[in-house]
C-alpha cells in the first residue's frame, strides 16, 4: 500500500461547496502575490495557481485557486468561508484601488477532460485531477450521489478546504502545500511567511495528511492508533478510503498494526510525495 492505487473517473459536475470571488483594479495581481503563499505574479491570462492566505502565525485561513481572467482575478474558494475571505481581503486592501466582489453569476465546475467553457484551467495541484472551470449557474449538473471526485482527491492525498484544512487549524506543510507548489519559497514577504520558511528550512513538519484505506467505512474524527497510542486522526472519508493527519515520527516507531477503531488500516503514499514516510513492516 506504499504506492498509488487505481483512481476512479468522475463526471463533469458543479461544486456547490466552492464559490467565486473576483478581484479587479490596478495592481490586483501584485497585491494578491504579496498576500498568498503561491507565485501569483507570474500568472498569465488563462492560467491559475493554488495557494493560501495564512494567519500571521503561519496557519492556513483560506486555501484558494487564483485564476488570471485578464481584466480581473477569479478566486475559487470554499463556499462556507467565502464571506470571511472577502472580509479578510478587504482588511488587507488598505488604500489600494481594488474591487473585491462575490461572483454570484459564476459557479465552479470540475472535469476529467478539458471543457468548453469561457474560463477553464488544469487543476494545478495534480494532473490527474483534471480541469476546473467557471461558468453560469446551472450550466453543470451537481452529482451528489457520485463520490468519485472525492474518492480520487482523497486517494491522491489532496486536502479539502472544509473537511480537512478548515480555517486556522493547520500549517501549509501539514496539508502538503510544500509538495504541491502551493508555497513559493523564493518569493518575498507574504502573511505568515516567517513561520512557513522556518518550518521548511529546519524540517520541523511532523504532521502530514496522507490517504489511508480499510475494509469498512471510516468515520471522520476517528483516532488512528498503534498499540493503544494515538498517531493520527481521520479527517474526511469516501467510504473505506480516507484522508488522515498522521504523526510521521510516531508512525516510524510503530510496533503493531495501525487501527482506526476496530478496523485495521493501511497507509497509501502518493507517488508525488517527496518526503520520507517510514512504515515499519508490522504496520504496512
Amino acid at each position: 500500500f506504499a504506492t498509488m492505487m487505481s483512481l476512479p473517473p468522475f463526471p463533469d459536475q458543479n461544486r456547490p461547496d466552492r464559490s467565486v470571488i473576483a478581484v479587479s483594479g490596478d495592481g490586483a495581481l501584485a497585491w494578491l502575490h504579496n498576500l498568498l503563499t503561491s507565485d501569483v505574479s507570474s500568472l498569465v491570462p488563462g492560467s491559475a495557481c493554488y495557494g493560501a492566505l495564512l494567519s500571521p502565525q503561519g496557519k492556513i485561513l483560506h486555501d484558494v485557486f487564483a485564476y488570471n481572467a485578464g481584466h480581473r482575478i477569479l478566486i475559487d474558494c470554499a463556499t462556507e468561508h467565502r464571506a470571511t475571505l472577502v472580509q479578510k481581503l478587504a482588511l488587507y486592501r488598505l488604500r489600494a484601488k481594488l474591487m473585491i466582489e462575490i461572483e454570484n453569476d459564476l459557479e465552479v465546475g470540475v472535469h476529467m477532460n478539458a471543457p468548453d467553457c469561457q474560463w477553464e484551467f488544469p487543476d494545478p495541484r495534480h494532473p490527474t485531477m483534471g480541469w476546473r472551470s467557471f461558468g453560469a449557474p446551472g450550466s453543470l449538473i451537481n452529482s451528489p450521489a457520485n463520490r468519485n471526485y472525492d474518492e480520487r482527491r482523497i486517494m491522491l492525498g489532496l486536502a479539502d478546504s472544509s473537511e480537512d484544512i478548515g480555517s486556522d487549524k493547520h500549517f501549509p506543510h501539514e496539508a502538503n502545500f510544500d509538495q504541491l507548489r502551493a508555497v513559493d519559497f523564493k518569493k518575498g514577504c507574504y502573511v505568515g511567511q516567517e513561520v512557513v520558511s522556518r518550518m521548511q528550512h529546519r524540517g520541523t513538519a511532523r504532521n502530514r495528511m496522507l490517504p489511508v484505506i480499510t475494509d469498512h467505512q471510516i468515520s471522520n474524527g476517528t483516532q488512528i492508533t498503534n498499540d493503544g497510542k494515538v498517531i493520527g486522526t481521520v479527517l474526511s472519508n469516501a467510504g473505506s478510503q480516507a484522508l488522515a493527519l498522521l504523526r510521521l515520527d510516531r508512525l516510524a516507531e510503530a510496533t503493531a498494526p495501525l487501527m482506526a477503531g476496530p478496523d485495521r488500516i493501511h497507509i497509501v503514499v502518493p507517488n508525488w510525495i517527496r518526503y520520507d514516510v517510514i512504515i515499519p513492516t508490522v504496520a504496512a
